[in-house]
């Protein structure tokens, strides 16, 4: 408990903080972290560019994809309904099925 008051009083000056801020590996990590977040920020810009372009236009090709999946799964989805094994007549089956 000590110990953090301690750093709070010192990280709290000034005088402590303008030292620091002169030290070459502080001045080092600070680079580092701007040019981390500009670099982050540049290829967010860029992906979003991208992802903007992607969906341009009334008939976009993500639109297209999108439908042509959409109507794939949907054909699918019926041929494989229409192949499954038929129960036979008067049979349950599900939760409710007896043994």
């Amino acid at each position: 408990m000590m110990l953090r008051r301690l750093l709070a009083v010192l990280l709290h000056s000034p005088q402590l903080v303008e030292r620091l801020s002169e030290a070459r590996p502080i001045r080092r990590a600070a680079q580092l972290t701007a040019f981390a977040l500009l670099w982050a920020q540049l290829r967010g810009q860029d992906a979003a560019r991208r992802l903007r372009g992607l969906t341009a236009g009334p008939a976009s090709a993500l639109g297209r994809r999108a439908a042509r999946f959409r109507d794939t799964f949907a054909r699918e989805l019926g041929r494989g309904l229409g192949e499954r094994p038929r129960s036979p007549p008067g049979g349950r089956r599900g939760p409710g099925a007896r043994p």
